[in-house]
């Protein structure tokens, strides 16, 4: 089988559980939280997206992995990182729900934009990533599916209650 096959198969069959996981466990808890302290739970998730620097790191990643592939993925999740933790930080501020929109935009863009790169800019193949082939297999699918949470409970006025719409337990 071609290696992007089992790329392609890995990353969506991993879509698929972390969109099952999040509808039958993580939702259903989150949606009876208050808003912020539910925004809270993600942005912690996402305050551990300084791994992304993992591809710039010799011997985990292939020395072949494309500099215009790496450096914008591992820059990128820093950013999304350190965007969280500020978040996290301000979340009970007046600032705290523009933080956490700033976080969510920035970081599905950033996954989107390695996603991209990865595929059609410069064009990575499975095997450059090395040890680092966990992070768009494994952590890259659960972070958008989180940034899709996000996205709903921002959209979500704070009095508002979400049981009952969004993600249905399949």
């Amino acid at each position: 089988m071609p290696l992007l096959a089992i790329f392609g198969i890995s990353v969506g069959l991993s879509f698929v559980v972390w969109g099952t996981i999040a509808a039958q466990y993580f939702w259903p808890a989150l949606r009876i939280l208050p808003r912020v302290r539910a925004l809270r739970v993600l942005l912690l998730v996402h305050s551990f997206r300084f791994i992304g620097l993992a591809f710039l790191v010799p011997g985990v990643v292939s020395p072949n992995l494309p500099a215009g592939f790496a450096r914008p993925a591992a820059h990128g999740d820093l950013i999304a990182a350190v965007l969280a933790l500020i978040a996290l930080a301000g979340s009970e501020s007046k600032s705290g729900i523009g933080l956490v929109w700033v976080f969510n935009l920035w970081g599905i863009a950033d996954l989107l934009y390695a996603f991209y790169q990865g595929l059609i800019g410069v064009g990575i193949k499975p095997g450059q990533l090395g040890a680092a082939y966990f992070i768009p297999t494994v952590a890259v699918p659960m972070l958008f599916v989180t940034h899709i949470l996000i996205f709903r409970l921002l959209l979500q006025g704070e009095g508002e209650s979400a049981s009952g719409d969004g993600f249905t337990a399949a």
